[in-house]
């Protein structure tokens, strides 16, 4: 079975779901940051916005935003093979979503986007697994994409050296949630893996996902302000927080 077969919608759906719930397990917030990034795209190009879900993974952001705005368009983008064909399987038959495999380091991406620009451009929890070097250009790029008017948002870790003792007391807090939820039988990032290690459709693009990006980020966590500093030098007209939790950022840059 691959995830286009009969029935292969609600395989993808449910390793979605899956997923989220993982993801939900260090980020109990998440739904409210996605409902502020909505409320942001809503506020700045409407509802029927075309949108860039950049670093797509299963395609979380699309799910909500074509939830909530129906005559939205969205393109993914990613290199993951295993979120992308959880993404791809998720969204089969849906005219209004495609997908693009690609790598953000590579220089000339943005030329296999079906569109020259977007109203938005939309990620959350996925470039912190850049170093900020590879960060500072990849917002290069995306001054080209977003359209005047046109908005990025970043949600993601953007912890504050300048509050060491905030920061601790955070840490000691949200572990000791994590440590909980887990006694409930939440999944963490290294069992949800494990499980699609073994799933039939997903064992061979999961171990080509590990060939790619090894166990985890090797990226850098820069504070909110170096990522509103590099988009204003970047082109962007305005920038800063919209939403933030003790540990992460979403950040809005206006061109």
């Amino acid at each position: 079975m691959d995830a286009t077969d009969t029935g292969g919608r609600a395989w993808a759906l449910g390793f979605q779901q899956s997923w989220d719930r993982q993801q939900e397990w260090y980020m109990p917030d998440r739904e409210e940051r996605f409902r502020v990034m909505l409320d942001m795209v809503e506020a700045f190009v409407g509802t029927e916005p075309r949108v860039l879900d950049l670093a797509c993974g299963t395609g979380s952001i699309t799910a909500r935003l074509l939830d909530r705005f129906p005559d939205a368009t969205s393109t993914g983008i990613d290199l993951d093979p295993a979120l992308l064909t959880i993404a791809r399987g998720t969204f089969e038959g849906d005219e209004r979503v495609g997908f693009v495999e690609a790598d953000l380091k590579d220089p000339d991406w943005p030329a296999l986007l079906p569109y020259d620009t977007y109203d938005a451009v939309l990620t959350a929890t996925a470039l912190h697994w850049l170093r900020t070097d590879a960060l500072d250009d990849l917002y290069g790029r995306l001054a080209g994409l977003v359209r005047h008017g046109g908005v990025f948002m970043n949600a993601d870790h953007m912890p504050d050296d300048t509050t060491p003792r905030i920061n601790a007391a955070e840490r000691i807090q949200r572990h000791a949630r994590m440590g909980r939820a887990q006694t409930d039988g939440a999944l963490d990032w290294a069992e949800w893996w494990t499980r699609a290690a073994k799933d039939p459709v997903l064992a061979t693009p999961t171990a080509r996902r590990f060939e790619i990006y090894g166990a985890h980020a090797d990226g850098d966590m820069p504070p909110a302000s170096w990522h509103a500093r590099t988009l204003l030098t970047h082109g962007f007209d305005e920038a800063r927080a919209v939403w933030c939790s003790p540990s992460d950022t979403l950040l809005l840059a206006l061109k």
